[in-house]
C-alpha cells in the first residue's frame, strides 16, 4: 500500500501537511472538554458560583466548535488530495497499458484492467480519504489520552487495559480470516466484468442461439461467488461495531463500578475528588476506546485497498516487452519495402512455433499477398510488421531498418493497417477516417472525402444523415459490416503511408466493391506498398506475389498463374472456390 504512496506529488505533500497541524489541533480541543467538564464537576460539589460553569461551559463551546471546523478543513483537504492522487493514477494506469504489447494485455485480460483502472483505484481513493482524518489522529488521541489519565487510578487503567486488550485480540482474529478473502474478492469482480463484457459484446449471437438462460447461469454463479465472498466479509466485519460498543459501555460500566467502591472507601473530604477523577476518567477512557474504533474502521479498509493498490502496482511496474528504438527514417534509398528474413515466431507460453523460417521481400509499390488455411498463420505473419508482436527468431526490416530499432510511433507513420475486424469508434465518419495522426498531420475536409471516395464509401456515408458528420455509435453498431469496413479502409487510406497492410479487409465486401475498390486503391497509391491477407482467390489473384502458407510455413511463392501450376496447396483452395472453367480464363 504503501508502494503507491510515491504516486503523490509535492502539493499533496504539503497540503498532508498543513492536515497534520489541524488535525492535532483538532485532537488537543477535543481532550481539553474533559477537563472543563473536570472543573464543572469541581465547581458543582464545592458549591461555586454559576457565573464559573457558564464561563467553563462557554470555554467547553469553543473547543467543540474549534473542533468542527478543524474537522471540516481536514476533510476537505483529505477529499482533494483523494480526488488529484486517484485522477493521476487513472492516467498513469491508461498510458501504461497504451504501450503495453499484446503479450502483456493477454497477461492481465482486459477485464482486469478495465477493473483495476475503476474499482481498484476507488478503493484506494476511499482509503486515502478516511485514513487521512483517522490514521494519524487515533494515535495521537490514544497516546495523548493515556498521558492525561496516567496515574488518576490504577483500577481503573487495568479495565482500560483489558478492554483495549480486547478489541486488539478480536481485529486481529478477523484480519487474519477476512484479508485473503479481500484478495478474492477483487479476482471475482473481474470475473463478473469479463462475463458481463461477454455477454453485451456477444448480444447478437447470445440471442440468435437463444442462450439467454445459458448466460443467465453464467452470471449467476459468478455472482454468486462474489456475492457469498462479499457476504462472509461484511459478516465478519459486521461483528466490530456490536463488540466494540459493548466494550464501551462495559468499560463505562467498570469504571463507575470501580468508582463506587473507591468512592465508598474514600473519606468524607476527598469522595468528591475521586468523584472528578472518575468523570474525567470516564471521559479520556472513551476517548482511547473511541480512537480504537477509528482505527478498526482503517482495518476494515485497508486489506481490500491494499489488494487494490497491489494490482495497480503490478500494471504500473509492468515493463513493457516491446520498447522503442531509436531510429525514425529508414535508409535513404529504400522506401516501402519489407523484408523478412527467417522469421519464426510463437506466442508466449506456447509449446510450438505459429510461424518457421519465414523469408520474403516486398518491393516498393509491389503487391503482396498471404493466403492458406485457418490458422496457418497469415494475420500473425503481418502483426509482426509493426510489432504488435516482437519475432522469436530472425529478423524484420522495414525500409532496410530492422522493426526493432525504429521509434514505435515512426513506424506506425509508415503503415495504414486494417485489421481483420474493423474497429470503429463513437463518434462521426469524419473523425473515423482521419483519426490519429501521421507525424503531426492534420487532416482537411477533403482529404477525409477522398479517402472515404477511394474506399468506396461515399454512396452510403453521403446518404447518411449529415453525411461526412454522422454519428457513429460506440463499436460502429449502428453501420453494417461491410460499411464498417470501407471506413476503416477509408482511415488507412487518409493518412497516405508508405506501406497499406490488409489484414482480410475485404471479406464483407461483395466481388464487385472488392474489385472496383482494389482498383482503385491501385490507381490512387501509386508506389506504395500493400499487404493483403485474404481468404478470397479472387482478391488477391492480381498481386504481384502470392505466399501460400500451411501450419506457419511457406509453400508456395509467385504469382497466381505459376502458383497453379506448381503449388498444390493454392490450386486446392482455387479449385474450392472457382470452376474449372473459371480458373481456365483467369
Amino acid at each position: 500500500m504503501l508502494k503507491i504512496l510515491r504516486y503523490l506529488k509535492a502539493t499533496e505533500w504539503f497540503l498532508i501537511g498543513i492536515s497534520l497541524i489541524f488535525i492535532v489541533t483538532q485532537v488537543w480541543l477535543d481532550l481539553k472538554l474533559p477537563e472543563y467538564m473536570f472543573e464543572i464537576t469541581e465547581i458543582v460539589t464545592t458549591s461555586g458560583a454559576m457565573s464559573d460553569i457558564w464561563l467553563t461551559g462557554g470555554y467547553m463551546i469553543l473547543c467543540a466548535l474549534g473542533s468542527l471546523v478543524a474537522a471540516i478543513v481536514v476533510g476537505y483537504f483529505a477529499s482533494r488530495i483523494g480526488a488529484s492522487f486517484s485522477q493521476r493514477i487513472r492516467s498513469l494506469l491508461f498510458n501504461k497499458v497504451e504501450s503495453f504489447s499484446m503479450e502483456e494485455i493477454n497477461r492481465f485480460s482486459t477485464s482486469s484492467l478495465i477493473t483495476r483502472s475503476t474499482n481498484d483505484i476507488t478503493q484506494v481513493q476511499m482509503l486515502i480519504v478516511i485514513a487521512l482524518q483517522i490514521v494519524v489522529k487515533a494515535p495521537i488521541m490514544a497516546v495523548w489520552a493515556v498521558i492525561k489519565i496516567a496515574g488518576k487510578g490504577f483500577e481503573w487503567s487495568i479495565a482500560t487495559g483489558v478492554a483495549v486488550l480486547v478489541v486488539l485480540v478480536l481485529v486481529a482474529i478477523l484480519m487474519a480470516f477476512v484479508i485473503p478473502k479481500f484478495k478474492k474478492m477483487q479476482i471475482l469482480t473481474d470475473d463478473v466484468t469479463r462475463v458481463t463484457r461477454e455477454n453485451l459484446t456477444g448480444l447478437r449471437v447470445v440471442r440468435a442461439y437463444n442462450a439467454e438462460d445459458y448466460q443467465e447461469t453464467k452470471f449467476e454463479a459468478t455472482n454468486k461467488a462474489l456475492t457469498d465472498t462479499q457476504m462472509f466479509t461484511n459478516r465478519a466485519m459486521a461483528m466490530l461495531l456490536p463488540v466494540l460498543m459493548a466494550m464501551l459501555n462495559g468499560l463505562s460500566l467498570a469504571i463507575y463500578w470501580i468508582g463506587a467502591y473507591l468512592i465508598d472507601a474514600a473519606q468524607m473530604m476527598d469522595k468528591s475528588t475521586v468523584f472528578a477523577d472518575m468523570v474525567i476518567f470516564s471521559n479520556y477512557a472513551m476517548q482511547v476506546i473511541m480512537a480504537f474504533m477509528l482505527m478498526v474502521i482503517i482495518f476494515i479498509m485497508l486489506p481490500r485497498a491494499s489488494v487494490s493498490a497491489q494490482r495497480i502496482n503490478e500494471v504500473l511496474d509492468t515493463e513493457p516487452s516491446i520498447v522503442d528504438g531509436k531510429e525514425t527514417d529508414g535508409k535513404p534509398d529504400v522506401k516501402g519495402e519489407i523484408t523478412f528474413n527467417n522469421v519464426s515466431f510463437k506466442y508466449p507460453d506456447a509449446a510450438g512455433y505459429v510461424l518457421e523460417n519465414v523469408s520474403f521481400t516486398a518491393k516498393q509499390g509491389e503487391t503482396v499477398a498471404f493466403i492458406g488455411s485457418t490458422g496457418s498463420g497469415k494475420s500473425t505473419l503481418v502483426n509482426l510488421i509493426p510489432r504488435f508482436f516482437d519475432v522469436t527468431e530472425g529478423e524484420v526490416f522495414v525500409d532496410g531498418i530492422n522493426v526493432k530499432n525504429y521509434k514505435l510511433e515512426a513506424l506506425y507513420n509508415k503503415i495504414g493497417y486494417v485489421p481483420q475486424k474493423a474497429v470503429l469508434f463513437t463518434g462521426t465518419v469524419a473523425s473515423n477516417v482521419a483519426y490519429g495522426d501521421n507525424g503531426g498531420d492534420n487532416f482537411t475536409v477533403d482529404e477525409v472525402k477522398q479517402a472515404v471516395q477511394i474506399a468506396q464509401g461515399a454512396d452510403f456515408v453521403e446518404k447518411m444523415e449529415n453525411g461526412y458528420e454522422a454519428s457513429i455509435s460506440q463499436g460502429g453498431t449502428n453501420v453494417s459490416g461491410g460499411q464498417k469496413q470501407r471506413i476503416a479502409i477509408a482511415r488507412a487510406v487518409c493518412r497516405k503511408p508508405e506501406i497499406y497492410i490488409f489484414d482480410d479487409s475485404f471479406s464483407a465486401l461483395d466481388y464487385k466493391t472488392d474489385r472496383i475498390l482494389r482498383r482503385k486503391l491501385k490507381q490512387e497509391t501509386a508506389g506504395v506498398t500493400n499487404i493483403i491477407v485474404a481468404q478470397r482467390i479472387g482478391t488477391i489473384m492480381d498481386a504481384d506475389q502470392i505466399i501460400v502458407l500451411d501450419e506457419g510455413k511457406i509453400v508456395g511463392k509467385g504469382t497466381h498463374k505459376e502458383l497453379l501450376r506448381d503449388c498444390a496447396v493454392y490450386k486446392e483452395i482455387a479449385m474450392s472456390q472457382l470452376s474449372e472453367e473459371e480458373l481456365n480464363d483467369e
